[in-house]
C-alpha cells in the first residue's frame, strides 16, 4: 500500500514539473516569436548605470515604477511623467496627442534593433513663449538582467541617463537580521520635528509590548493644518523585525530589518519603488533622525525629531 501512495506521490510530482517546464518553454516560445512581449508589465528601479556618476548623483533616469501594456501594434505607456496615463503609442510611427499643461505632447516610437523607442516632444500655443525640455527620447531595451532604460532630453542637461529596471518578482529580497522588538525600544516615545517649510511632523510610538512597537505620524503646516498622516507599525516575524508603513492611512507597505546596533536600524525592501530604505538612528544627544531613500545612492531625506517636552 506504501509504494502505491509512494508511486503515486512520484507521477503527481513529476506531472506538475512537466508541467511548469511546459509553460515556461511557451512562455519563452511567446517571447521568440513576439519579442515585443518582453517589455510588458509593471517595472521597478533597480540601480543607475550611467556612467562617471558620482554616489549621490546616482538616480532612477525616469519614474522609480512604471508599465508598459503591450497591445496589438502599440505599446501603452503608464507612469512616465507628465500625468499622462494609458498613453497609447503606435509601433508604426504615427503620432498620439495630448494636452500637456498649456502644450501638447506628441508622442511617436517603434520597436528598433530589438527595443522600444519613442519620443515626446512638447510645443506651446503660437504665439506663448517659455523654456524648459521641449523633447524627450526614451529606449526600453530587454536584457538577461532586466530592462535597460535610456533617456535623454532636449535642451540637453549632460549625458543621457541610463538604468536598470526589474519586475518585482526578480528583484532579490534582503537577508533579514535577528531580533526582537526589545531590541528597538529606545524608539518608543514622542518624537517631534520641525520641517524647513516650518510645518512640524511628529512621530508618536509606543513602548515594545507583545511583540510590537506602534506609531502614528502626523504632519501640520504653519497655519495649524494636518496635511498628512500615517500608521506606522514594527512586528515580530521569523526571528527578525517587519516595518509596516501606511502613509494617509492606505495599503500598507513592508520593509525587513537587515542591519541594527543599540541605536541604529535599518529596514529594507528593494521591490519597492520609493522608498527602498528606511533607517532610524538615536545620536548620544538625544536626536533622533529618520532618514528615507534608495538602497544605494541618490539623497536620501532626512529628518530630525527631539523628545517632546512633557
Amino acid at each position: 500500500m506504501r509504494v502505491h501512495i509512494w508511486l503515486a506521490a512520484a507521477l503527481a510530482i513529476i506531472g506538475t514539473v512537466s508541467l511548469a517546464l511546459a509553460f515556461e518553454g511557451a512562455s519563452q516560445e511567446t517571447t521568440a516569436q513576439d519579442p515585443v512581449r518582453a517589455v510588458d508589465g509593471e517595472w521597478i528601479y533597480v540601480e543607475d548605470r550611467t556612467a562617471g556618476r558620482t554616489l549621490e548623483q546616482l538616480s532612477a533616469p525616469m519614474a522609480s515604477k512604471f508599465s508598459l501594456r503591450v497591445e496589438d501594434g502599440a505599446i501603452v505607456l503608464n507612469g512616465h511623467g507628465s500625468g499622462h496615463k494609458d498613453v497609447r503609442v503606435a509601433l508604426d510611427g504615427s503620432v498620439t496627442e495630448r494636452p500637456d499643461e498649456g502644450k501638447i505632447a506628441r508622442y511617436r516610437g517603434d520597436w528598433k534593433d530589438g527595443a522600444f523607442e519613442y519620443e515626446v516632444s512638447f510645443e506651446r500655443p503660437k504665439g506663448e513663449t517659455g523654456s524648459g525640455i521641449q523633447l524627450i527620447r526614451r529606449s526600453f531595451r530587454p536584457t538577461t538582467e532586466g530592462l535597460v532604460v535610456t533617456v535623454a532630453v532636449d535642451p540637453p542637461a549632460g549625458s543621457a541617463s541610463i538604468g536598470l529596471y526589474r519586475h518585482a518578482e526578480d528583484i532579490p529580497l534582503p537577508t533579514p537580521a535577528k531580533a526582537v522588538i526589545g531590541d528597538l525600544a529606545w524608539l518608543a516615545g514622542d518624537w517631534i520635528g520641525t520641517r524647513s517649510s516650518g510645518s512640524t511632523i511628529e512621530e508618536r510610538w509606543s513602548p515594545p509590548r507583545g511583540g510590537a512597537l506602534l506609531a502614528v505620524s502626523r504632519t501640520v503646516n504653519t497655519s495649524g493644518k494636518m496635511v498628512a498622516f500615517e500608521y506606522l507599525r514594527i512586528v515580530e516575524r521569523d526571528g527578525g523585525l517587519v516595518y509596516i508603513a501606511q502613509p494617509g492611512g492606505k495599503t500598507a507597505t513592508e520593509f525587513v530589518l537587515t542591519e541594527q546596533t543599540a541605536s541604529r536600524a535599518v529596514f529594507d525592501n528593494p521591490r519597492h519603488d520609493y522608498p527602498k530604505r528606511i533607517v532610524y538612528e538615536l545620536s548620544a544627544e538625544g536626536v533622533l533622525t529618520a532618514t528615507t531613500g534608495y538602497m544605494k545612492s541618490g539623497t536620501p531625506r532626512r529628518f530630525e525629531f527631539t523628545r517632546e517636552a512633557k
